[in-house]
């Protein structure tokens, strides 16, 4: 019974992160149908639509690395995707946790389909203030860091409660 009631926790984190790459690979494909290379339209004086490619890792490092970037990235994707899985299965019944575990699992696995399908991750939401600007990214993006800021949340709420996960 608990391994039934286990299972399909898992099965509703691994849907969570299903709909995160779902989502992040419907609005890339909506920029790719109505952007060209480098198009931007603005949306608000601090916010434009644009379609980027970024074959680097977050804020494009090593996107001059010569290639050797894309497959080492999709790599470490796919480690981590693999990793975040196990998490989500021994940790499925921790509420916060697996929810920020999902959304880094949904943005890292939108991220390695564009990796490994193009060679670069499309990005598209783009922030500035007059002439500076801030790395664009996209929905995978924001999943990740999302889960992240979670899981930091989550660590001080431990703390606070005087429990760690193991």
């Amino acid at each position: 019974m608990v391994a039934v009631r286990l299972a399909i926790m898992l099965s509703r984190w691994l849907a969570l992160s299903t709909l995160v790459v779902l989502f992040d690979q419907i609005s890339k494909l909506l920029i790719v149908n109505k952007f060209t290379y480098l198009e931007s339209v603005t949306v608000l004086s601090t916010f434009d639509l644009a379609r980027l490619h970024n074959a680097g890792a977050a804020f494009s490092f090593l996107s001059e690395a010569g290639g050797m970037q894309r497959w080492l990235f999709t790599a470490i994707a796919i480690i981590a995707s693999v990793s975040i899985t196990l998490l989500l299965k021994k940790h499925a019944q921790e509420w916060l946790f697996s929810l920020a575990l999902s959304l880094i699992l949904g943005g890292a696995l939108g991220n390695l389909i564009d990796r490994f399908t193009y060679g670069y991750v499309i990005d598209f939401l783009l922030f500035h203030w007059n002439e500076h600007y801030f790395p664009a990214f996209n929905l995978a993006d924001s999943a990740i860091t999302c889960g992240a800021g979670l899981m930091i949340w989550e660590s001080f709420m431990e703390k606070k409660n005087g429990s760690a996960v193991s």
